[in-house]
């Protein structure tokens, strides 16, 4: 979508009422980096552009002054005027204030302005062409990479942020939680959107690092750790059973098992040499549930150190 499309989207949007504050507008305030603003009663024209433009995968001027966009991208002669332009008219009596919005259309003597902190909304007004200090267009603003939801995923995992959890392309809960995570660790604003200094970030970042106390700790009431400990103990216990010749008859389908096998040592005339294996065949089979569960056991904690699970 274009900034502009995204623009047309938030027709409507108003601030908070009596003191509240109004959530879309203060995430505007944080995307262009302002997450400091406490209230939606700062004047955030600027900001609606700049997120619009940020949305869109384009550097905005990450400012919240409207002139800043006099310095921004192209300029662009009026009668060469698109919708989806930027227009920038002055407003107060200082000569820093502003008031920046998309470029609808203009008709005449007017110019129609879709832009926000229009009576406190995002709205479509009229102005005067009269008052326009500049008309721009972001045909010399640097365009991002435009990671897409999987890419971004992807990236994530690989610097170590697993919350992220599946690799789908949607952005749903567990991929919020990592790219607030992310976003912390970078100090960007905590927003869980996909945006240019988000995706500038991710090309820069290097891998996560891990609490020293995560690096060498074990996982607490792991179902995993817990059965492989048993495995491992049984296993054990099974192991030197087989030795001295305990385990086979301590159960029933073992004793039948043994004695199917001896018919069949007895027809290919291995009998003899079956009294002397069969304990080491139990030794062998236990060894080797020791040596799963082992393996298991390192995994989950391999997994924990790395922050891959809890």
């Amino acid at each position: 979508m274009t900034p502009f499309e995204i623009a047309r989207g938030y027709i409507g949007t108003t601030e908070g009422p009596g003191p509240a504050n109004n959530p879309l507008v203060m995430e505007m305030y944080a995307s262009v980096g302002h997450d400091w603003v406490e209230h939606d009663s700062v004047a955030w024209c600027a900001a609606f552009v700049g997120h619009c433009l940020e949305t869109a995968g384009i550097r905005s001027t990450r400012q919240l002054t409207a002139r800043s966009y006099l310095d921004w991208g192209i300029p662009v002669e009026l009668t060469e005027a698109q919708p989806g332009d930027i227009g920038v008219i002055p407003r107060g009596a200082s000569s820093w204030q502003g008031h920046v919005f998309f470029i609808d259309r203009i008709e005449g003597a007017s110019v129609w302005g879709l832009g926000g902190n229009q009576s406190d909304a995002v709205t479509i007004k009229r102005y005067p062409v009269s008052k326009l200090l500049g008309v721009r267009r972001a045909g010399a603003v640097a365009h991002s990479v435009t990671m897409s939801a999987r890419a971004v995923q992807a990236r994530l995992k690989a610097l170590g942020y697993h919350e992220v959890g599946m690799i789908d392309g949607i952005i749903g809960p567990r991929s919020r939680a990592a790219i607030l995570a992310f976003r912390d660790d970078q100090a960007l604003p905590l927003v869980p959107v996909i945006d240019v200094a988000l995706e500038e970030a991710l090309e820069t970042a290097s891998p996560r690092q891990e609490a020293p106390e995560r690096v060498e700790g074990v996982p607490s009431e792991s179902r995993i750790v817990t059965a492989a400990n048993a495995q491992i103990g049984l296993g054990t216990l099974g192991a030197l059973g087989s030795l001295s010749a305990q385990v086979a008859p301590a159960l029933r389908e073992a004793e039948q098992a043994r004695e199917t096998a001896s018919r069949i040592f007895a027809l290919t005339g291995l009998e003899a040499w079956l009294t002397v294996a069969m304990p080491w065949i139990g030794v062998a089979v236990f060894i080797g549930v020791i040596l799963f569960a082992v393996k298991a056991r390192r995994a989950r904690i391999a997994d924990h150190r790395t922050g891959r699970t809890p």
